[in-house]
Protein backbone atom coordinates (compact mmCIF):
# COMPACT_ATOMS: atom_id res chain seq x y z
CA UNK A 1 0.00 0.00 0.00
CA UNK A 2 1.55 3.57 -1.29
CA UNK A 3 1.27 5.95 2.01
CA UNK A 4 1.19 10.09 1.32
CA UNK A 5 1.30 12.98 3.61
CA UNK A 6 -1.24 15.48 3.29
CA UNK A 7 -0.65 18.84 5.09
CA UNK A 8 -2.94 22.08 5.40
CA UNK A 9 -2.07 25.62 7.37
CA UNK A 10 -4.66 28.04 8.55
CA UNK A 11 -3.81 31.57 10.51
CA UNK A 12 -6.19 31.51 13.51
CA UNK A 13 -7.50 34.68 15.61
CA UNK A 14 -6.36 33.61 18.56
CA UNK A 15 -3.38 33.53 20.55
CA UNK A 16 -1.29 30.15 20.67
CA UNK A 17 -2.30 28.89 24.16
CA UNK A 18 -6.15 29.37 23.19
CA UNK A 19 -5.70 27.29 20.21
CA UNK A 20 -3.71 24.82 21.81
CA UNK A 21 -6.27 24.32 24.89
CA UNK A 22 -9.30 24.67 22.74
CA UNK A 23 -7.56 21.83 20.27
CA UNK A 24 -7.55 19.48 23.33
CA UNK A 25 -10.63 20.18 24.85
CA UNK A 26 -13.46 17.81 23.45
CA UNK A 27 -15.87 20.42 25.32
CA UNK A 28 -14.64 23.35 23.37
CA UNK A 29 -16.66 24.12 20.40
CA UNK A 30 -13.86 24.50 17.14
CA UNK A 31 -11.81 21.71 18.24
CA UNK A 32 -11.43 18.42 16.60
CA UNK A 33 -13.17 16.25 19.04
CA UNK A 34 -15.64 19.05 19.24
CA UNK A 35 -19.34 17.58 17.92
CA UNK A 36 -18.86 14.43 17.60
CA UNK A 37 -21.24 11.28 18.60
CA UNK A 38 -18.46 10.10 21.26
CA UNK A 39 -15.30 11.36 22.54
CA UNK A 40 -12.61 9.85 25.12
CA UNK A 41 -9.52 11.27 25.39
CA UNK A 42 -6.63 11.52 27.71
CA UNK A 43 -4.31 13.98 26.13
CA UNK A 44 -1.28 13.13 27.45
CA UNK A 45 2.03 11.65 25.92
CA UNK A 46 0.90 8.08 25.52
CA UNK A 47 -2.87 8.14 26.39
CA UNK A 48 -5.49 7.01 24.05
CA UNK A 49 -8.51 8.62 22.35
CA UNK A 50 -11.56 7.12 20.91
CA UNK A 51 -13.32 9.40 18.48
CA UNK A 52 -16.61 8.47 16.65
CA UNK A 53 -17.95 10.96 14.04
CA UNK A 54 -21.29 10.55 12.18
CA UNK A 55 -21.01 10.81 8.74
CA UNK A 56 -22.74 10.20 5.47
CA UNK A 57 -25.40 8.20 7.56
CA UNK A 58 -22.63 6.23 9.46
CA UNK A 59 -20.34 6.43 12.44
CA UNK A 60 -16.77 6.46 11.63
CA UNK A 61 -14.77 5.14 14.67
CA UNK A 62 -11.18 6.48 14.80
CA UNK A 63 -8.33 5.48 17.37
CA UNK A 64 -4.91 6.74 18.67
CA UNK A 65 -2.28 8.09 21.28
CA UNK A 66 -1.00 10.84 21.93
CA UNK A 67 2.72 11.13 20.75
CA UNK A 68 4.10 14.71 22.11
CA UNK A 69 1.89 17.15 23.58
CA UNK A 70 4.28 20.75 24.45
CA UNK A 71 2.05 23.64 25.16
CA UNK A 72 1.23 25.59 23.57
CA UNK A 73 3.25 24.25 20.41
CA UNK A 74 2.90 20.92 19.89
CA UNK A 75 0.33 17.92 19.86
CA UNK A 76 1.10 15.22 18.16
CA UNK A 77 -0.85 11.64 18.23
CA UNK A 78 -1.01 8.08 15.84
CA UNK A 79 -4.88 8.34 14.06
CA UNK A 80 -6.15 5.07 13.07
CA UNK A 81 -9.49 4.64 11.04
CA UNK A 82 -11.19 2.81 8.19
CA UNK A 83 -9.60 5.02 5.76
CA UNK A 84 -6.44 4.39 7.16
CA UNK A 85 -6.78 0.76 6.69
CA UNK A 86 -6.33 0.04 10.24
CA UNK A 87 -2.51 1.22 9.88
CA UNK A 88 -1.01 3.92 12.09
CA UNK A 89 -0.76 7.50 10.60
CA UNK A 90 0.93 10.53 12.50
CA UNK A 91 -1.16 13.58 12.89
CA UNK A 92 1.28 16.75 13.99
CA UNK A 93 -0.35 20.14 14.98
CA UNK A 94 1.84 22.99 15.40
CA UNK A 95 1.23 26.48 16.47
CA UNK A 96 3.21 29.07 15.98
CA UNK A 97 2.36 32.56 17.58
CA UNK A 98 2.45 35.39 14.85
CA UNK A 99 1.48 38.60 16.94
CA UNK A 100 -2.05 38.06 18.46
CA UNK A 101 -2.89 34.93 16.01
CA UNK A 102 -1.43 31.78 15.71
CA UNK A 103 -0.05 29.77 12.34
CA UNK A 104 -1.29 26.51 12.70
CA UNK A 105 -0.20 23.94 10.42
CA UNK A 106 -1.63 20.11 10.88
CA UNK A 107 0.50 17.36 8.40
CA UNK A 108 -0.52 13.98 8.29
CA UNK A 109 1.75 11.23 7.31
CA UNK A 110 1.63 7.64 6.84
CA UNK A 111 -2.14 8.13 4.90
CA UNK A 112 -3.23 5.71 2.17
CA UNK A 113 -2.46 7.50 -1.09
CA UNK A 114 -6.28 6.38 -2.38
CA UNK A 115 -9.56 8.12 -2.35
CA UNK A 116 -10.56 7.70 1.25
CA UNK A 117 -7.11 8.42 2.01
CA UNK A 118 -6.62 12.16 0.29
CA UNK A 119 -10.29 12.72 1.96
CA UNK A 120 -8.56 14.00 4.99
CA UNK A 121 -6.80 16.91 3.48
CA UNK A 122 -10.52 18.41 3.24
CA UNK A 123 -11.61 16.86 6.45
CA UNK A 124 -8.72 18.63 8.52
CA UNK A 125 -9.27 21.45 6.32
CA UNK A 126 -12.96 21.75 7.14
CA UNK A 127 -11.34 20.94 10.84
CA UNK A 128 -8.92 24.24 11.15
CA UNK A 129 -11.95 26.54 9.63
CA UNK A 130 -14.21 25.56 12.46
CA UNK A 131 -11.21 26.21 15.04
CA UNK A 132 -10.83 29.90 13.07
CA UNK A 133 -14.69 30.21 13.06
CA UNK A 134 -15.04 29.59 16.44
CA UNK A 135 -12.17 31.53 18.12
CA UNK A 136 -12.62 34.41 16.09
CA UNK A 137 -16.46 34.31 17.53
CA UNK A 138 -15.64 34.29 20.84
CA UNK A 139 -12.78 36.77 20.06
CA UNK A 140 -15.25 39.25 18.53
CA UNK A 141 -17.80 38.45 21.95
CA UNK A 142 -15.43 39.00 24.20
CA UNK A 143 -14.40 42.35 23.03
CA UNK A 144 -18.15 43.50 22.47
CA UNK A 145 -17.98 43.41 26.06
Amino acid sequence: MKLTETSVSRTIPAAAEKVFDTWIDPKSPGGPWFGAERAILNPVVDGLFYLAVKHEGRTWPHYGRFLQIDRPRVVAHTWMSEATKGAESVVTVTMEARGDETEVTLRHSGVPDDEMGRQHKDGWAWILSALADSLAARRSASTAD
